[in-house]
């Protein structure tokens, strides 16, 4: 066990037994106190990592009734909130296209139409890692993409297109891309991010408003697509002026596709499934509400329809139940953990409180709160998981808004995008971890580019939030 952790194990109880028992440090009443002193000790080993983050995310189930701060309907009900399911259904129909490899097939079929020029190369990789981590988790999308694009740097290197440094140069820039791409292709759905279905969720269980898929994605897509513009030409223009050799052609992608063969009849169905659940996410926002699945249903019926439709070249569905061995279950349970604090916040009033503790922020202009606020939480985000750092928040955020009096829309917009965006250090998020595993990145290279991408994120997200968030997203 790490010091830290060890240093969590001992903290988590001792702040939980200083708020509870302790009345008058906060003055709140017996129910916030103890949905606060919960929140504290739950905090503390998510932040630690004391015991598996999946693990903590179990305790409020037994805490909060325990201590008194909701009763155990309300601690338990949000493990079984429609956003859980929702996700639980994305991941299922990530994994089937995972399983019969579609997703290198998408890859190599975005590749091969970029053109030919390394700086191509590099918006093609971008446009590939971005459009699969919409759908699939950054973490699959960087580790599938990873190899794509060593061989690439490799096929390079072999042809003498580049001269040693020009070649570090546009490899570091197409690895740190294909990390942050997998980042910020999560922002444009709700089931790209696991934030984004947190904002989701707090939206409707405390402030009884619904986000749709087709919502977010009309706010997030167009942010995405700022954000992977400005990347681009940042990483390739600026921070590693990357030489666009006219040479390098996308022939590379055409030869894995003719390896790849014919489309299998696996890899129709799944691809038919995931676009008719696709396109009915899409549609909500066109048809009447009567005409209309809730997103949760879709995806349930998507992630059903896996195990439904045969499979030719092995026996049962297109999916079946071994397969959900890999489904990322602690994410899940750490959804529940965020939401089930959420709700004993929301019925405990703990909410106000915080709200009346940030109500000396109201003199500051709203952009600079926005602002500060994203800073804070991008750069927490460098070193704390992103789910644990938006399910803590993301309430708190009510708080802030009521406090000031404004929309907590912006807020939470705020909270929960900016969690997504740690470009800074590999332990940041599983994309950075996995490009940095490569021979071509130091540290240095990536706390450089990073530092600078999260400023132009701060930026843009701010920016996007103030101006665009109240007119789609409302």
């Amino acid at each position: 066990m790490e010091t830290r952790q060890k240093i969590g194990l001992f903290l988590g109880p001792l702040l939980f037994a200083i708020f509870y028992f302790i009345p008058s440090i906060t003055g709140l009443g017996d129910e916030p106190r103890a949905v606060l002193a919960v929140t504290l000790w739950v905090a503390a080993w998510w932040i630690t990592e004391a015991m598996p983050i999946p693990a903590t995310s179990l305790m409020p189930i037994f805490l909060l009734p325990i201590a008194g701060g909701a009763d155990q309907s309300t601690a338990a009900m949000a493990y079984a909130d429609p956003i859980v399911f929702m996700y639980m259904g994305g991941f299922t129909i990530a994994l089937a296209i995972q399983k019969w490899n579609l997703h290198r097939r998408i890859a190599m079929f975005i590749l091969s139409y970029v053109g030919t020029g390394s700086q191509r190369i590099i918006l093609g990789i971008i446009i590939a890692t971005a459009g699969l981590s919409m759908w699939i988790s950054n973490a699959a999308t960087a580790l599938m993409m990873l190899p794509i694009a060593l061989a690439l740097i490799e096929e390079i290197k072999e042809k003498n297109f580049f001269d040693e440094a020009s070649l570090n140069r546009f490899a570091k820039s197409l690895l740190l891309t294909v990390a942050y791409a997998a980042s910020i292709g999560g922002l444009a759905t709700i089931i790209g991010s696991v934030p984004n279905a947190v904002f989701v969720a707090v939206a409707s269980n405390s402030l009884d408003r619904t986000v749709s898929f087709f919502d977010w994605f009309l706010f997030g897509f167009p942010l995405t697509l700022i954000l992977l513009t400005g990347m681009y030409f940042y990483m390739t223009k600026i921070q590693f002026k990357v030489e666009n050799q006219k040479e390098i052609s996308s022939d590379f992608a055409k030869d894995q596709l003719k390896e790849l063969g014919p489309m299998s009849y696996e890899e129709k169905a799944v691809l038919t499934v995931f676009s008719v659940v696709g396109f009915l996410w899409m549609s909500s926002g066109f048809l009447p509400e009567a005409y209309t699945l809730s997103d949760t249903s879709i995806s349930m019926i998507g992630a059903v329809s896996m195990f439904l439709f045969p499979a030719r070249q092995e026996k049962g569905g297109l999916m079946i139940w071994k397969d959900m061995k890999e489904l990322p279950w602690g994410i899940l349970l750490l959804f529940g953990g965020g939401l089930s604090l959420a709700a004993a916040f929301e019925s405990s009033n703990l909410t106000e409180w915080f709200g009346g503790l940030l109500e000396g922020l109201g003199v500051l202009p709203f952009i600079v709160i926005l602002i500060a606020l994203a800073a804070i939480v991008l750069f927490m985000t460098e070193i704390m998981s992103n789910t644990a750092v938006s399910n803590m928040l993301l309430p708190i955020s009510i708080g802030l808004a009521l406090a000031i009096g404004v929309d907590p829309y912006p807020i939470m917009a705020i909270v929960a995008l900016t969690a997504s965006c740690a470009f800074m250090l590999p332990i940041s998020t599983p994309p950075n971890a996995a490009v940095f595993s490569s021979d071509y990145l130091t540290i240095n290279d990536m706390v450089k580019a990073g530092f600078w991408m999260n400023i132009l994120a701060i930026f843009v997200i701010v920016l996007f939030v103030y101006f665009w968030q109240p007119v789609v997203l409302n």
